[in-house]
């Protein structure tokens, strides 16, 4: 979830006219940044090796 403040900072660094499909896509680009900081903060992630198995699981 996005704060307040990390939204205003957001918004003042766009130009005066802004589009707002590019507002929206950086916003959401943003959120899911913030969200995969929280998950390696807080220890769910995953290691490589992990990565790796399941990526070749996938592509088979």
């Amino acid at each position: 979830m996005i704060t307040k403040e990390r939204l205003y900072k957001q918004i003042e660094s766009f130009p005066d006219k802004v589009n707002i499909e590019d507002l929206i896509e950086k916003l959401l680009l943003i959120d899911k940044i913030e969200k995969r900081v929280e998950e390696s903060d807080n220890d769910k992630t995953i290691s490589e090796e992990q990565l790796d198995k399941e990526l070749d699981e996938w592509l088979k």
